[in-house]
């Protein structure tokens, strides 16, 4: 069946390192042997993008010049686009025993996710990891700006956290996925690859889709925005996240089943799919957003929806700071190098009593008085004190799902609210 998709970013088709039947037991066979290395949750989602295709056209961590370059020019060495690093730190006395040519297996809590052709291996001095996060987590918000950013991020933003707690080296060459994870498992029929994806869609006869990105369960702003992108596209990926988040966030299993209670009762089924990728968030807001449409157009999504605080977290960022940065990525004119994805941008969404349905600030003439300000950080704050939820926040089947999950919690995360989820920004 001829394809109608956008292609795989990079131009080299999606490039998969999983192995599987006699080259997957020939592999785990040799990795039994090979020095371990313990990787951190977020190396092994990556992995497993990696070895799914999701990270195409990357066959592996990043080389010092890939990171330096995507860090300051959203490029990998060869000018290829990428908007985030892809990078795997190790301690100093692990890369001391390793050298170049080296095979090692990637391990975390006893499973062998990978092994590794040791390309290069570079020092991250806290000066390099530091310039790491100006580079990626500084955005436009209150937090950031005025000199803010390094007195309140090494505490508050937890993308900052991880950077400055990786270990004092990056090792960097190709892999060899060996393992999925548990996601096949617990999420079968959500944990879909980009090869899966792209069959349904041609299935379908879809050329133009969208995707919406969630890390909350879906209330009814994210609900409006699905449904203007069925209403323009041939149809639309539900892609949750469903590899590991900050404290208080809602877990994946519970935005799943939530998901499949709206797309039963409020959509089409046939114009929407509903599905998990196995990445930890890295809260880099206009970059992350970036990133997301990277990894969709591997999907064979060429439409990423972009709301208000994309991928954001506490106020670091402006309100629609993760649109405006699709306009300032470079772009070389080789179709195969650029990004090929393109925000679909909507503005704040709430919920007008006077309109009396969903609208925007592009759509509703009323006051602020009337709106219901809708957003995930909102619904979890409301949630966790146990406070009612106004009228028009979200389906009722839905906050009947959330509301036992936080009845059965023994501990609670305190919830921190920032202007653009409390709607004083608006």
């Amino acid at each position: 069946m001829f394809s109608k998709l956008v292609a795989p970013h990079g131009g080299r088709g999606l490039v998969c390192a999983l192995l599987d039947g006699k080259e997957l037991e020939a592999e785990l066979a040799v990795a039994k042997g090979l020095k371990k290395i313990e990787i951190s949750a977020r190396a092994k989602g990556d992995l497993i993008m990696l070895g799914i295709g999701g990270f195409s056209p990357l066959d592996g961590f990043m080389t010092k010049a890939d990171w330096k370059g995507v860090c300051e020019n959203f490029q990998l060495a060869d000018g290829t686009f990428w908007p985030v690093p892809i990078t795997l730190d190790v301690t100093a006395a692990d890369a001391s025993g390793i050298n170049l040519g080296d095979h090692v297996a990637l391990v975390k809590d006893g499973e062998i996710f990978a092994t590794m052709k040791i390309a290069e291996k570079y020092e991250m001095t806290d000066a390099d990891k530091r310039w790491e996060c100006e580079k990626v987590f500084i955005g436009q918000g209150e937090e950031s700006v005025g000199g803010k950013f390094w007195e309140i991020a090494p505490k508050d933003h937890p993308g900052v956290i991880m950077v400055m707690a990786q270990k004092e080296f990056n090792l960097a060459g190709p892999v060899k996925v060996l393992s999925q994870g548990e996601y096949p498992v617990e999420y079968p029929g959500v944990f879909l690859t980009p090869a899966q994806t792209r069959r349904m869609f041609d299935e379908r006869g879809w050329a133009n889709v969208a995707a919406l990105q969630l890390r909350n369960p879906m209330h009814r702003s994210h609900e409006y925005l699905a449904k203007i992108a069925v209403e323009v596209c041939d149809g639309v990926l539900i892609h949750s996240l469903i590899g590991n988040l900050k404290a208080g966030d809602i877990p994946a299993n519970v935005r799943v089943k939530a998901i499949d209670i709206l797309i039963n009762g409020y959509f089409v089924k046939d114009n929407v799919i509903n599905a998990g990728y196995p990445l930890d968030m890295r809260y880099a807001g206009p970059r992350e957003a970036l990133l997301h449409a990277t990894f969709r157009q591997n999907y064979g999504v060429n439409n990423m929806l972009i709301g208000r605080d994309h991928a954001g977290v506490g106020d670091f960022y402006g309100l629609f700071e993760a649109q405006e940065i699709f306009d300032r990525i470079p772009k070389t004119g080789d179709t195969s190098k650029d990004l090929q994805c393109r925000a679909m941008k909507i503005d704040w969404t709430f919920y007008c009593k006077e309109c009396d349905g969903m609208a925007s600030l592009r759509t509703c003439p009323h006051d602020k008085a009337s709106r219901v300000i809708l957003s995930g950080t909102k619904l979890r704050k409301a949630l966790s004190a146990g406070e009612e939820i106004v009228d028009h926040f979200g389906r009722n089947e839905v906050l009947d799902l959330l509301k036992e999950y936080y009845a059965g919690l023994t501990e609670k995360v305190e919830v921190k609210m920032q202007g653009a989820a409390s709607g004083s920004a608006m």
